[in-house]
């Protein structure tokens, strides 16, 4: 399939764009609320879509991860919108996994600027037509994780180990056996090619947003390692074994910041020195308070293993693919996502111009951005 570089209706990308405005994202699904986009929704605009969804937890005993550490409880939690529907051979038609960022978690996608715009009656994956599943990763959000106790005695998973949970998750206890959609973000969008990869008769369709399929190397490798040094070089981190949280992390989460905003965006949002200071300084402030040491640098340690490029002829399903020419973690000029899409006769890669309304690497929570996109993709995916 062809690889594109515009918005439907708006011609071929340009490589300078219209200056970005409005919320900054971080790596991940996790969002800095810095403009009016962060407040809550006011009355005349209530969700239409189911803001709680179902609550769930998938608990496993004694665990194997793919290096030989062990587990005696794996618990992944997980939000459902939906229920599923089966065909006369009880196959599960109208799944859909989306899968989130680094730091992140299923309920990421539970704000108004994602399922506002797609799970609501009427729209793309209308939760009363397709059963929405949204696990939080080994790790992240209310699975387990080294905060919960074992702090760096708990098991180094990597990202193979959180696509078999997922698997787990679905064909043990959700008793889904067929999707007809994956979603990734970031992280998520790595897992959704590893997903592909693995098990690629499992989906109809792959949707990943913001990444490249192979390898994390280059600049991208050298901020993660620079932020998991940050903390494992603090002689605050204390093997892991703190009593507050190392001073190391602010600077991890500097880079976090770093690498996922947009500097265009940056300069918009903060035009003078003093507004620069408050606005980084809020932010780290904020992240300090509500992020553990441990738990990040296990979440960016777990990238290390993930490298499906030798495999991608394995990948059947048709995939929309999806990054922005304004994204700093996978940046255009590399070449890597239009190289790797051509191995995958049925993949379409699509780089989307600097806008107005694109948000750097956060601009993959943006369903009103690419969401025509996906519906054209949608559309071509065969009735089942």
């Amino acid at each position: 399939m062809p690889i594109t570089s515009a918005f439907p209706g708006l011609g071929p990308l340009r490589r300078v764009g219209t200056l970005g405005l409005g919320l900054v994202w971080t790596i991940g699904s996790m969002a800095i609320p810095l403009g009016a986009q962060g407040a809550a929704p006011s009355v005349a605009s209530r969700p239409t879509w189911n803001t709680a969804g179902t609550q769930g937890d998938a608990v496993w005993k004694e665990v194997a991860f793919a290096n030989g550490e062990r587990l005696a409880e794996l618990r992944l939690h997980y939000t459902t919108l939906g229920t599923p529907r089966r065909d006369a051979a009880g196959v599960v038609r109208n799944a859909v996994l989306i899968l989130h960022g680094t730091g992140g978690s299923g309920r990421s996608f539970m704000s108004a600027g994602y399922a506002g715009e797609l799970f609501g009656p009427g729209q793309l994956l209308d939760s009363s037509r397709y059963y929405i599943i949204l696990p939080d990763g080994i790790g992240h959000g209310g699975s387990s994780k080294p905060s919960d106790g074992l702090r760096a005695r708990f098991p180094h998973y990597g990202y193979t180990d959180m696509v078999t949970a997922q698997h787990r998750l679905l064909t043990e206890h959700l008793g889904v056996n067929h999707l007809r959609l994956i979603m990734g973000t970031s992280m998520g969008c790595m897992q959704a090619w590893m997903w592909g990869v693995r098990w690629p008769e499992f989906m109809d369709g792959l949707a990943p947003l913001a990444c490249v399929p192979t390898q994390i190397a280059g600049r991208n490798r050298m901020i993660r390692t620079m932020a998991m040094d940050a903390i494992r070089l603090d002689p605050g981190y204390q093997n892991g074994n703190y009593q507050s949280q190392p001073l190391g992390l602010r600077s991890a989460l500097g880079l976090l910041y770093m690498m996922g905003s947009a500097p265009l965006l940056q300069q918009e949002q903060a035009p003078t020195r003093d507004q620069a200071d408050s606005v980084i300084r809020a932010y780290l402030d904020s992240r300090m308070r509500n992020t553990d040491a441990n738990d990040f640098l296990y979440q960016f340690d777990a990238s290390r293993d993930y490298d499906p490029s030798k495999d991608l002829q394995r990948v059947s399903a048709p995939a929309l693919f999806i990054n922005s020419a304004d994204d700093q973690v996978n940046p255009p000029e590399l070449g890597l996502a239009e190289r790797y899409a051509a191995m995958m006769p049925k993949t379409r890669f699509v780089l989307l111009p600097i806008t107005r309304e694109t948000r750097g690497h956060g601009t993959h929570s943006q369903p009103r951005i690419w969401g025509g996109l996906l519906r054209e993709f949608l559309s071509t995916l065969p009735e089942r």
